[in-house]
């Protein structure tokens, strides 16, 4: 894996980064967990130290205002640390599950926000599923630098803690008769008992952190089992799954069951399995050797030096008790610092991710606001290649828009057409030549700006499981007149007069139980609706009538002037009859317009694209 061979020091900067994009979500989190820390290891060592000096009281003296005074600061002492523990703490849970969609809200303004050639990208989407994996299936990436900091914090201040106690430990002498026990006095005895401690606690940590770099290393394994246990066994058992009525049609349950069957990274006989069987096995096994003789050595040690009357049998409790929980603290803390350097890789792959550069000129110059809609497009010698791509998607391409034209584009799946309107709408910049608005590149105007002159209307479109006027107006405030008469115009009406909320019925049932499920047809004259409430100079219909029955389309073709206005319309279709509502018509093949015309002009041309094309679906309009 790449976090063997990433330094902490590396791995840190990377921790140090995750932990401010944190502090920009949630900027007392982090505060709040290093108070804590600092809370939790103050609870359990101001009792190890009461707690002895009670035992020393019972021991001694036996003064009852003594005790008493000691029992009253326990209580205090437990009381208010841990209330304010439990307080920070259940702050700490609320916002800890926050963390889970801190990441993928980083994730979410990344995607809208990069440029559409990475976000085109398979690669890109490879990448995503990639990091949201590592946190599903271990939480590595945000989450794991949050609770490695966690971690970090509370064994730092748990450390300091046990120094506190127990340095008088290593200070206190054995009277001189004592006979034997005075070696124990001896400096080079005191650091070779140090020394075995460190060693024996680095050792029992480093199985700990070897088990976690196993299980670390394991990931590809896991990212592949958790897409087979997903995929299969959600489709076979999840009835709310779209596909679920074709799966049981078909009795597909058998080859899903077999699928999952075949994830080996967590079934019976799995990658993780034979690990923690086996060597992964082992190494927790020897970890808590090595604590059981640690645990050891630190009472016998302790007790030597108690029975040579170095202290009194209440420091027994106070140096054997914060010397055991020493041992947890620093496990604590070398897994905290392996934990970070682990999650270092993940966290580089989130940031590959996070810093992809923008490559898209933005431009500077203003697009004029034209009530007038005057706007004219002109493609000059336009070419194009998909990035990573040899093939030209587009060539030689040279088309000039007419003002308030109603252009339609057809051709074959594969000649270009949706090239084209992706590099119209600037999603994509031409690898050669140049697209002019109004007479000026549009690379030079502010890309916002010139995205704000298209409303398009998608195949692929999506809607909000939100109240019908907000996904019309794609906003909470809005024109409700504006929003009606968009949904009358896109062949919305009589559907929205049937809805006893009007336009705040809310769209599907994902959070609302009276929320409404619209048909295909249904959604996309919502969409149309708010293409058409954008009031943009240039509209771009991708297939709209896609979705709708012969009635509903032979509506929307009847409005589609009234629809459409004077602004400038871009109409793509596989259905060659709707061409005939166009003023000019494109034929794309190969990556070239091939012809254009009228849709009579173009019928009249017996040896052209757009006849052939028109005879082959000819039977369907007779």
């Amino acid at each position: 894996m790449q976090s063997e061979k990433m330094s902490f020091k590396e791995a840190y900067k990377l921790h140090s980064r995750a932990i401010k994009m944190i502090k920009t979500e949630s900027p007392c989190l982090i505060l709040m967990n290093r108070v804590w820390g600092f809370l939790k290891a103050a609870l359990p060592y101001g009792d190890v130290y009461l707690s002895a000096r009670i035992v020393s009281e019972l021991a001694g003296d036996r003064n009852p205002r003594q005790l008493m005074l000691l029992v009253v600061i326990a209580l205090i002492w437990n009381l208010v640390l841990s209330s304010a523990c439990s307080v920070i703490e259940s702050k700490d849970v609320s916002f800890g599950y926050l963390l889970w969609f801190v990441q993928d809200k980083f994730l979410s303004d990344k995607m809208m926000d990069m440029d559409y050639c990475h976000l085109d990208r398979q690669s890109t989407h490879d990448r995503v599923a990639q990091i949201k994996q590592n946190a599903n299936w271990a939480a590595w990436g945000i989450y794991r630098a949050y609770e490695s900091e966690k971690e970090l914090a509370s064994s730092v201040f748990g450390i300091l803690g046990v120094i506190v106690l127990t340095v008088t430990l290593f200070i206190k002498k054995i009277p001189g008769d004592a006979g034997r026990l005075t070696i124990l006095n001896a400096p080079y005895m005191t650091l070779a008992i140090v020394a075995v401690y460190l060693v024996t606690v680095w050792l029992a940590s480093h199985c700990r952190n070897l088990v976690s770099a196993g299980s670390a290393a394991l990931s590809a394994g896991a990212r592949e089992g958790n897409r087979f246990w997903r995929l299969f066994s959600f489709y076979a058992f999840d009835s709310t799954n779209q596909k679920a009525a074709d799966i049981r049609m078909y009795d597909q349950f058998n080859i899903c069951q077999a699928y999952r069957v075949k994830d080996t990274a967590f079934g019976k006989n799995g990658t993780f399995s034979k690990f923690y069987h086996g060597k992964g096995g082992m190494l927790i096994i020897a970890q808590q050797a090595l604590l059981a003789v640690f645990t050891g050595m630190v009472y016998l040690y302790v007790c030597l030096k108690a029975y040579g009357g170095a202290f009194d049998i209440g420091y027994i409790a106070q140096y054997a008790g914060a010397l055991t929980a020493f041992s947890g603290q620093m496990i604590l803390l070398l897994e905290g610092v392996s934990d970070t350097r682990l999650n270092g890789s993940f966290l580089q792959t989130l940031y590959d991710h996070m810093d992809l550069p923008d490559e898209m000129y933005q431009g500077s110059l203003t697009t004029e606001k034209r009530n007038d809609c005057k706007y004219e497009i002109e493609f000059r010698d336009v070419s194009f290649k998909y990035p990573d791509s040899d093939i030209w998607a587009l060539r030689h391409l040279n088309v000039r828009f007419k003002v308030g034209q109603k252009l339609a584009v057809v051709g074959q799946n594969g000649s270009g057409k949706t090239t084209f309107i992706k590099l119209l709408c600037r999603l994509y910049d031409p690898t050669e030549g140049q697209i002019l608005l109004n007479g000026i590149d549009i690379r030079k105007y502010s890309y916002k700006e010139y995205m704000d002159i298209f409303s398009v209307v998608f195949q692929d479109f999506e809607l909000l499981a939100a109240p019908l006027g907000e996904n019309v107006a794609v906003s909470k405030k809005y024109d409700r007149e504006r929003v009606k008469e968009a949904l009358v115009q896109a062949g919305f009406g009589e559907r929205l007069e049937t809805m006893d909320k009007g336009l705040d019925t809310c769209l599907y049932k994902d959070f609302e139980e009276d929320g409404v499920e619209v048909s295909g047809g249904e959604a996309q004259k919502i969409a149309i609706a708010r293409a058409l409430y954008k009031d943009a100079a240039f509209i771009i219909l991708d297939e709209p009538t896609a979705a709708l029955d012969p009635l509903a389309e032979a509506e929307v073709y009847e409005k589609f002037n009234e629809m459409v206005g004077n602004r400038t319309a871009v109409y793509i279709s596989h259905r060659l009859s709707s061409c005939k509502f166009c003023d000019d018509i494109l034929v794309f093949d190969k990556g070239a317009v091939v012809q254009h015309g009228s849709h009579e002009a173009l019928l009249d041309d017996s040896d052209g694209k757009y006849y052939a094309l028109w005879n082959a679906q000819a039977k369907y309009y007779q």
